[in-house]
């Protein structure tokens, strides 16, 4: 036990050492891009999807089943990636988790079923789970609470600025290169981003301490462990169907080409980065006029998820400009509320757990990433992309909901102000 505490020490000293230059917002813009690179696979198949559902024969159900194969490969993988960046610490962790994962994604170039995608796509969601988790505890480590809102917030943009990179990146690969080489391409920016990541983390000790109460048995005995994971499991999918689902809602609903598609449906992605950035900002400008962290969470929150309505009004507009000018608005909101989400788990946990209660929200976030796409595509090929747009207005408010009702730690925290606020 007096070595798990000299452990800790260490590592927690180097990091204050590097805190005091500009260090931190350099591990930062690595997670970054990170991000920009993970999202422009992911974007890959969603924007190549109709010329994939052409190739391969594909249905709305089929396209839905690899979607969500990505979701099972998370949601398995979550917890023990979790655990290994707990116990190895971010630089080792990321740099094993970023290898298997390019590996995975230069294998979908390799496909030649809907089978073989699904495959390869579960593979990659069990690499792709440790960004989350070693992004969390990396910043966890080197800012501030009333920073980690914002740092999390910009390595989070990196989601969208990824997705705004993609369409007209991948569609020029697709038409000059073909569709396997937009696989390629994203796998071996991964294995070139390792060798930066190793050497600009620098030094660590060799692994981290797990205390003892923190097994998997005593996490999902607390409260806080059901509470961010309930809120995963419903904001979760919500920008998984924008990336996914709007190229191919775009083609079949709106009647797009795929050069239309590359030259305009960038744009969501780019207000969505606006809003994860925003999301992180306001959170830290709330905190310095001290307000407290609950009601800070709250205001934000509540706030984004009331905006994410927007998408209500999408399938009803009837230009493609208005329909994208609200899908504009509700990934800006949900990006908003996302970082807020993630920095939610450094409220409530200890530094020592932040990368399990990440994975934790991993798992959650990827069984309803497994689900939700099979249900878009049932509802999409048997109705219309109406009720899924109903579907993801409500999803972040009820994810918001279940943070503050569930998780004890917050509601402990307004009990405590309405007691000091009576005896004053």
């Amino acid at each position: 036990m007096p070595q798990t505490r000299e452990i800790a020490t260490s590592e927690t000293c180097a990091v204050t050492d590097g805190s005091a230059s500009h260090r931190p917002w350099l591990i930062l813009s690595l997670l970054f891009f990170l991000t920009v690179i993970l999202f422009i696979a992911r974007q890959a198949f969603s924007v190549m999807a109709p010329v994939l559902r052409a190739v391969f024969h594909l249905s709305n159900v089929e396209y839905g089943r690899i979607v969500s194969a990505l979701g099972f490969g998370m949601m398995s993988g979550e917890f023990p990636v979790g655990y290994l960046m707990d116990r190895l610490g971010a630089r080792l962790g990321l740099s094993a988790a970023v290898c298997w994962w390019s590996a995975a994604t230069g294998s979908l170039a390799l496909a030649g079923s809907g089978l073989q995608f699904g495959l390869s796509q579960f593979w990659k969601g069990t690499g792709e789970c440790g960004a989350y988790s070693g992004g969390v505890k990396t910043v966890t480590r080197l800012f501030e609470k009333k920073d980690r809102t914002l740092a999390i917030g910009i390595f989070n943009g990196g989601s969208v600025i990824g997705a705004t990179i993609a369409p007209p990146l991948i569609v020029f690969l697709l038409q000059h290169y073909g569709f396997r080489i937009a696989f390629v391409v994203p796998a071996l920016a991964g294995l070139l981003w390792v060798p930066i990541w190793w050497f600009t983390y620098g030094h660590q000790p060799k692994a981290d301490a797990v205390p003892t109460h923190a097994s998997l048995g005593t996490m999902l005995g607390k409260s806080s462990s059901w509470a961010v994971m309930l809120c995963r499991f419903f904001i979760g999918p919500v920008m998984q169907f924008y990336w996914y689902w709007i190229p191919n809602y775009l083609y079949s609903a709106r009647h797009m080409t795929m050069t239309q598609i590359g030259i305009l449906a960038w744009i969501p992605f780019l207000m969505g980065d606006v809003g994860g950035v925003a999301g992180g900002w306001v959170a830290g400008v709330l905190l310095r006029w001290g307000i407290s962290v609950r009601n800070a969470r709250r205001i934000t929150m509540y706030g984004s998820a009331a905006l994410c309505a927007a998408s209500l009004a999408v399938p009803y507009m009837s230009s493609i400009a208005m329909a994208l000018t609200m899908i504009s608005v509700a990934v800006a909101a949900d990006n908003f509320l996302s970082a807020n989400m993630f920095a939610a788990v450094t409220d409530l946990f200890p530094d020592e757990q932040v990368g399990r209660a990440t994975g934790l929200t991993g798992i959650a976030g990827g069984l309803s990433g497994m689900l939700f796409p099979l249900l878009t595509g049932l509802l999409v090929d048997h109705m219309s992309y109406k009720p899924v747009f109903l579907l993801v207005a409500i999803m972040p408010l009820l994810g918001a909901f279940a943070l503050f009702a569930v998780g004890r730690q917050y509601r402990l925290e307004s009990r405590l102000a309405q007691r000091a606020a009576m005896q004053s």
